[in-house]
């Protein structure tokens, strides 16, 4: 795909920061999340020359929206890590890689005393240690908050300041086009500048931190940059790709024109607020894993033919001191929790796949690495457990640097690495797999306004491939995404446009996963095939080099 240029109307303007050194960076960090900034300031601790290049401002990114905490079992709490690996598995449901969630698990509680040392402050109980909630799929309380549902304004406000003060270069306003690959090493990104500049920028290893692609749908509570760029970068370079159909919709997102939704936090429903229907009955188990919520809820919605459900949370005490964000979101629209019913729809969340990797982060392009939403190392399985998001970008953001810092370059066979090397299993994953041919859309050649094409794309993939599916509403998008492909502008033609490539291109491999999955599990539902097979207890990957672009 060609790089982008020229002044769109959400062409990035004004790059912040330092620009481009004259030696290469050691390391370069797509992405401004708590994967890429927390990477960026341990790869500084380690002496590494370290740049970080996102499209918006460092504080723009999809943690700044995490409510409900971090999950993790701290020094002397009565749980153990056992607990939450088990937890972590039951809600992966059979697909997740257990030596990869052993890592997030073992690892998790000191990246959050890391987090700690930076200056993230976390609520307290009464006797002053942190504050333990409970969400759903959790089997105790475990998930450490700040503000009540703010940690991940929290979170990002730490790392920040962190990475302010130790990155060597800072690239805000920057979009990254595509990766710079020479004799099958990743070796740096394209990128337009804050001026509409397409610019060149090189190092030693590059790491893809970029987030997820909730903007392929029209409700979501993901911010609008959530455009999948770094999943559609490593397809288009031939990177392998898996578990794309496992998109979790978050259950209780305020229903309101407002966007991307507001969340109301899982914690809400693991302090006692209950999910009622139009007649005002309770009919599902609150605390479910969120598949199973957000289904329920759905197919409630489809059968008494209304749009939205209720959260009630009047039975909730000092909501305003417990919850102060929300409650503050709240009076702003005019609700008032503790009288009012809280209007409440299942919305896209989070990408469970993404870009292959081992258990330190490389994928299969020598020098080029992926942590957060944007990998796949096999701790999500077919649907994340609440709260293990934050953690997950944390301990393998951390594994990137320390293998890159002690040497590393290209994958070893761990984890679902190991799984991909050896499809039937035997390459060290428990999980075996399925290699699956794709064809990379077409994009360009037409001259449609980019974003009414991307508002019938997030329109056809919420009819079509979100939480209900089946063969043909599949088949639908595939010829949807098509036609949009050939009416869609050149991606060169601005940001907008090529954001429309992007969301097209990640479109296309999701609909090919889904198609192939004839079952339902996890965040994946099948109208036409309700139940899990255990047959397909396996991941389907875009293998390497499959993408039209490589």
């Amino acid at each position: 795909m060609q790089v982008r240029s020229g002044p769109p109307d959400r062409q990035p303007r004004g790059g912040g920061g330092v620009t481009q050194p004259e030696a290469p960076l050691d390391l370069l960090v797509i992405g401004s999340g708590v994967a890429g900034l927390s990477a960026a300031v341990r790869a500084a601790d380690r002496g590494l020359v370290v740049g970080v290049l996102t499209k918006g401002h460092l504080e723009q990114s999809t943690t700044r929206w995490a409510q409900g905490g971090i999950a993790a079992v701290l020094g002397g709490d009565p749980d153990s890590t056992d607990l939450h690996l088990a937890d972590t598995l039951a809600a992966g449901v059979d697909l997740c890689d257990e030596a990869a969630c052993r890592i997030l698990v073992d690892e998790g509680p000191a990246r959050v005393l890391e987090l700690i040392s930076l200056g993230a402050v976390f609520d307290r109980d009464e006797g002053g240690g942190l504050a333990m909630a409970r969400e759903g799929g959790h089997s105790t309380a475990r998930v450490v908050h700040a503000g009540g549902a703010a940690t991940g304004v929290e979170i990002e406000r730490a790392l920040v300041a962190a990475v302010r003060a130790t990155a060597a270069v800072l690239l805000e306003r920057w979009f990254a086009t595509d990766l710079v690959v020479e004799d099958g090493s990743c070796v740096g990104v394209t990128a337009v500048d804050g001026t509409g500049r397409v610019r060149t920028v090189r190092a030693a290893h590059v790491l893809l931190a970029a987030g997820g692609a909730g903007q392929l749908f029209e409700v979501t509570t993901n911010p609008v940059e959530a455009t999948g760029d770094g999943v559609a970068m490593a397809l288009r370079v031939g990177a392998a790709v898996t578990d794309l159909e496992f998109v979790q919709f978050h259950p209780t997102a305020l229903h309101h024109r407002r966007m991307p939704r507001p969340l109301l936090s899982e914690a809400l429903r693991g302090h006692g607020a209950v999910i009622r229907d139009h007649d005002g009955q309770r009919f599902v188990d609150e605390l479910s894993p969120r598949d199973v919520v957000s289904r329920a809820m759905t197919r409630r919605m489809l059968d008494s033919d209304v749009d939205h459900l209720w959260l009630d949370a009047t039975g909730l005490t000092a909501f305003p001191a417990r919850f102060p964000t929300i409650a503050s979101a709240l009076a702003e629209l005019g609700l008032d929790p503790g009288s009012d019913w809280l209007p409440i729809a299942p919305a896209a969340h989070y990408l469970c796949g993404g870009v292959v990797t081992d258990l330190v982060g490389a994928t299969t392009v020598d020098g080029l690495w992926a942590a957060g939403e944007v990998a796949c190392v096999g701790v999500h399985g077919a649907n994340r457990l609440a709260s293990n998001s934050l953690l997950d970008g944390m301990v393998f953001g951390a594994r990137v640097v320390d293998a890159v810092a002690a040497g590393g370059r290209g994958p070893s066979a761990t984890g679902v690495m190991g799984q991909l090397q050896e499809p039937h299993g035997a390459g060290g994953g428990e999980v075996s797999c399925t290699l699956l041919a794709f064809e990379e859309p077409l994009v360009g050649g037409g001259g449609d306004d980019p974003a009414a094409l991307r508002s019938e794309l997030q329109r056809a993939m919420g009819r079509g491939a979100g939480m209900l599916r089946s063969a043909e509403s599949l088949s639908g998008v595939v010829d949807i995404v098509a036609d949009l492909a050939a009416r869609a502008p050149d991606p060169s033609a601005g940001s907008d446009a090529a954001e429309l490539a992007n969301l097209l291109t990640v479109a296309g491999a999701l609909t090919v996963l889904a198609a192939a999955r004839s079952e339902s599990r996890g965040a994946h539902a099948r109208e036409d095939f309700p139940d899990t097979d255990v047959t397909l207890s396996r991941r389907i990957l875009v293998p390497p080099g499959q993408a039209s672009g490589s």
